[in-house]
């Protein structure tokens, strides 16, 4: 199961959040940097405004000589919300700036680049600038909020569109609904000429030629979210400015991860500095690994057993220090790697594996978990659960290895054993 439909599945089960005080906080799909969605939306023949990169301080002079703008905007490029409001472990305010003097765009770059930035969606440490955005204010005469994305309530990719941009999208559907348009595309077809029209107009692109410039750009739009395999491409706002241009001035775009052997280029663009670096680890063999606070290491295989173990670890007492799911065809090396990352994270101080062998061979699990911990020396408690395919062969595995695991088939058994450990 992908890390994006198991977080999907996580967050709509009830019993999650009634016995698991352990928060999620890493997410393995990829984020890309406002920049990076800039650049793809310019690629595909959508309007953005004209911006340039900085990485190095010291460059920031050579820059500006080439970027010239009678009003400039730098933003801060980290992967949270919230940046206009933010601090830097320096002092320096505001993570987005709006100046006419080059000078002063200078000066900024230097107290944004190499510091911290906090903002309420980061952590207190807050989130080190690596690279600064400086672009071309747009004068903007008027908001609207365009989505694409794929909805599972319609079966397929949905438009959604509304007059009221610049806004929480969530606020203007439930206050004023009557401002929300919502058309279902038919996944081979998409946004033709009738449905741009419509939309344009509904969105108040009123006058012919700006009205052209807006189907324009809702068209380029449904071809970036099928050329990339978008989950979903937000642009708010979707601006008309005062010299009549219809332009992208900020976006938000999530990727389908199972897409990735196709999209390589997209994700290789991925900056893995603000992840877990134990989420990075796993991810290279495509293992999902999650992050929580407590203390014990759950190895498991599938979402919805990765759920029942935390639960029933919460209900005996006890709080999960991850999960990793392996998944199905999963093979001896990526169960030694699994088995080492769980182990290696410092708040674990006892392990949990709960495999139910379907399409998963218990005794490929075994031969996993026994490499690794005596790769490892490892001193931890170890409970092992194995039920299914081969379990008679991977407990066989477990005894002669003469590794102090302790083995159980009753889960409600095994999840005290694991509790009772670390107490």
């Amino acid at each position: 199961m992908s890390s994006f439909l198991t977080r999907k599945f996580l967050s709509s089960l009830g019993s999650f959040t009634k016995y698991s005080q352990a928060g999620v906080f890493s997410v393995r799909h990829l984020n890309l940097l406002e920049y990076q969605s800039k650049e793809l939306l310019k690629d595909s023949g959508v309007s953005v405004q004209n911006f340039t990169i900085v990485d190095d301080a010291n460059k920031a002079d050579s820059a500006l000589d080439k970027f010239r703008v009678d009003e400039y905007v730098i933003k801060a490029q980290v992967l949270a919300g919230g940046r206009g409001k933010g601090w830097f472990d320096n002092g320096f305010k505001g993570g987005v700036h709006l100046t006419k003097d080059p000078k002063e765009v200078k000066d900024i770059v230097k107290h944004m680049l190499g510091h911290r930035l906090i903002t309420k969606q980061t952590h207190k440490d807050g989130i080190l600038v690596q690279k600064v955005m400086i672009a071309e204010s747009v004068d903007i005469q008027r908001e609207t909020y365009v989505c694409i994305l794929m909805d599972r309530g319609y079966n397929g990719p949905v438009l959604i569109a509304s007059p009221a941009g610049g806004m929480d999208i969530e606020t203007v559907a439930e206050k004023t609904p009557k401002l929300i348009k919502t058309v279902p595309l038919d996944i081979y077809y998409g946004i033709d000429d009738n449905i741009a029209k419509d939309v344009a107009e509904f969105l108040g692109f009123t006058g012919e030629d700006i009205k052209t410039k807006a189907i324009y750009e809702l068209k380029n739009l449904w071809k970036l979210f099928v050329d990339i395999d978008a989950l979903q491409i937000e642009i708010n706002p979707l601006v008309e400015t005062a010299d009549k241009q219809v332009v992208a001035v900020d976006a938000k775009i999530s990727f389908d991860d199972n897409a990735q052997f196709r999209q390589k280029d997209i994700f290789e663009l991925e900056d893995t500095n603000e992840k877990d670096p134990r989420e990075v680890e796993a991810s290279k063999f495509n293992l999902n690994y999650i992050s929580m606070d407590g203390n014990i290491a759950c190895l498991v295989n599938g979402a919805g057993l990765a759920m029942a173990t935390m639960d029933i670890i919460k209900m005996n007492g006890g709080d999960p220090a991850n999960f990793l799911d392996v998944g199905g065809g999963v093979t001896q090396d990526q169960v030694f790697q699994a088995f080492r990352i769980v182990a290696e994270d410092s708040k674990a101080k006892a392990i949990f594996v709960n495999i139910f062998g379907g399409i998963v061979n218990c005794a490929t699990i075994a031969k996993g978990i026994v490499a690794a911990a005596i790769t490892l020396g490892i001193k931890k408690p170890v409970v092992v659960r194995l039920q299914g395919t081969n379990m008679e062969e991977a407990r066989k595995i477990l005894q002669e290895s003469n590794l102090p695991f302790t083995m159980e088939n009753d889960l409600d058994v095994a999840a005290k054993k694991v509790v009772a450990a670390i107490k």
